[in-house]
C-alpha cells in the first residue's frame, strides 16, 4: 500500500469513530523515520483506545503491517507505527501539552496539506 492510500485509510478510520482535530503533517524532509504524522484527539481514554482499535482493524484488513503500538493501555497518548505513517491518538490535555504540531511543522501552510 502506498503512503497516500495508507494516509487516506488512516484518516478515514479515525474519522469513522469521531476523532477530533485530525491533522496530518508531511515530515519526510525532516526525518527518515516516517513520511507522515497524523495527530488526532480522543475525548476520553476509552475513545482513544477505540480509535486505535478501529485503525488497527482497518489497517490489518488492508493487509498492511503494523510495526508497533505504544501507550494503548493508559489511553492518554497512543502511538501507532505504520512505517510510512505514524499516528498519535491523544487526550486533549496531552495534545495541548506536547504541541506536536508546533514541533513538526516548519511552516504553518504545510499543516493538513500533505502532498504524497
Amino acid at each position: 500500500m502506498n503512503t497516500k492510500n495508507l494516509l487516506e485509510l488512516s484518516i478515514s478510520a479515525l474519522d469513522e469513530l469521531k476523532g477530533r482535530d485530525i491533522v496530518h503533517i508531511d515530515v519526510s524532509r525532516l526525518t527518515d523515520v516516517t513520511d507522515v504524522m497524523i495527530l488526532v484527539t480522543g475525548n476520553t481514554n476509552r475513545q482513544v483506545r477505540a480509535l486505535v482499535d478501529n485503525l488497527i482493524a482497518r489497517v490489518k484488513q488492508a493487509d498492511h503491517i503494523i510495526l508497533g503500538v505504544e501507550g494503548y493501555e493508559d489511553g492518554e497518548w497512543a502511538l501507532i507505527d505504520l512505517a510510512d505513517v505514524v499516528v498519535h491518538v491523544m487526550l486533549p490535555a496531552a495534545r495541548e501539552f506536547y504541541e506536536l504540531e508546533k514541533l513538526w511543522t516548519v511552516n504553518s501552510s504545510s499543516r493538513g496539506q500533505t502532498e504524497i
